[in-house]
């Protein structure tokens, strides 16, 4: 029958059965956490908000259209005397046209890398999010499995303690049987109270990631494959994080937007050139013959009146004070700065990927020399019961097989953790996490 870790509040229910809660399983976790994980979605809306900084820098090679319109209230006075008093209307249109505008162009370049750049930023967060989803989840089973040694380990030193003070009873051992047996006892129960509140933080920060209390979740089953990484090359794992590494894909673009940056300062030397073309029109209701007569009647002033201008026009800045050369050496700086951390971050790659594949292959060794220690263990105690039945060997021997035998099997448990994650942190580091990790994962499960 299934064991399945059930949560109640302050208390850990350990059942044969929970049928009345249905488990969770990784794969459901992760895609609540798809929706529900604050740090996923604040990365999806940092990318949302930096996909307009290839528009804003797109807009400025594309002509500009502006529109301006005026209504004027006038009224003319002589000797204090109201002479007039009328409307004019005034509208104008401008568009501009950029035609040689290297600056623009280096800065529309920049935003396309600075964009690039968020989107790797946050094809990483989505691969990183598979890996903190399951270190949460194993966090939990790894406390669980953490309790449930500690409780087994318990129960058995009880029931040791118990068959000690009945031996001390009818005077077949001494009290220091008893002593022995009872230290023991009081500290395998406060171990067991520290790993209950391990438990509980564990589960804690899994409901964090999706926002919600999870009560029951599958454990990890006996079809675990432990291998070598494959390939099983280090240098390959490298070559794979040099190509696919988003961290280092957008270490990569900052430092081409920097770069394009400073050629965006230093061609603010050059000369801007753009094509400019200017309508306007205005009409009054004034009508005033100003005191010219023709054939004994006054000339009005026209009503309307209109223009139309176009131009190609030139600026070359000559002198700004310094400022045009400040801003070309800043940038430069700023790009020898962004070409350093890109550097820091491809050393920092590698040195993650390196270390994660010789993490892989201690731990399959780790997972291996585990379970034949769960083997011997178990056959240890069984000889130690079997010698202190007979009087070979005593209560301490007894109480130290059992502890061996829970110890070797949480350590089973935890190498096989530390095995999956390892996995999952070579993956990530080379760039090819995805989530179907998840998936197999889930097939892990039970």
């Amino acid at each position: 029958m299934q064991m399945k870790i059930c949560f109640y509040h302050k208390f850990v229910v350990i059942a044969l059965s929970c049928s009345y809660l249905s488990s969770e399983n990784i794969l459901e976790i992760y895609n609540e956490a798809l929706e529900n994980d604050p740090s996923y979605k604040a990365a999806e809306y940092s990318y949302l908000a930096d996909k307009q900084i290839v528009v804003q820098g797109r807009a400025a090679l594309l002509p500009s259209i502006t529109l301006n319109g005026s209504t004027n209230w006038n009224e003319y006075y002589q000797n204090d005397i109201l002479q007039q008093e009328y409307n004019s209307f005034s509208k104008s249109a401008t568009i501009r046209q950029p035609l040689f505008r290297l600056d623009t162009w280096f800065n529309f370049k920049r935003s396309k890398s600075l964009t690039d750049a968020s989107e790797a930023d946050f094809a990483y967060e989505q691969q990183n999010l598979v890996l903190r989803t399951a270190e949460l989840y194993f966090g939990v089973l790894r406390a669980i499995d953490n309790l449930n040694a500690a409780i087994s380990e318990e129960k058995a030193i009880k029931k040791q303690l118990d068959q000690a003070q009945q031996r001390y009873d009818v005077g077949l051992s001494a009290i220091t049987g008893v002593q022995e047996a009872q230290l023991a006892y009081d500290l395998s129960k406060a171990s067991r109270i520290n790993l209950e509140g391990n438990l509980f933080s564990a589960r804690e920060a899994l409901n964090a990631l999706i926002g919600r209390e999870i009560f029951s979740i599958d454990e990890l089953g006996d079809n675990l494959n432990v291998s070598l990484p494959y390939p099983n090359s280090k240098e390959e794992w490298v070559e794979l994080a040099l190509e696919n590494n988003y961290q280092l894909k957008a270490s990569y673009l900052r430092r081409d937007a920097a770069k394009s940056n400073a050629r965006n300062a230093a061609s603010n030397h050059l000369p801007k050139i753009d094509i400019v073309g200017t309508g306007s029109e205005s009409e009054t209701n004034q009508f005033n013959y100003e005191g010219f007569e023709i054939n004994g009647q006054g000339i009005p002033v026209p009503a309307v009146t209109g223009r139309r201008n176009y131009a190609i026009q030139m600026s070359v800045p000559i002198f700004q004070g310094g400022a045009v050369s400040s801003r070309r050496k800043q940038a430069y700086s700023q790009y020898n700065q962004a070409d350093e951390n890109t550097l820091f971050t491809e050393r920092r790659v590698i040195q993650e990927v390196r270390s994660q594949f010789s993490n892989v292959v201690t731990l399959v060794a780790n997972v291996n020399a585990q379970n034949q220690a769960v083997i011997s263990a178990t056959s240890a105690l069984e000889a130690t019961q079997v010698g202190y039945k007979v009087g070979t060997r005593n209560i301490v021997d007894l109480l130290q097989a059992e502890k061996n035998l829970y110890s070797a099997e949480k350590n089973l448990a935890n190498a096989k953790y530390d095995y999956i994650l390892a996995n999952l942190r070579l993956a990530l580091a080379s760039g090819t996490i995805s989530p179907s990790d998840i998936q197999d994962i889930s097939n892990l499960l039970k």
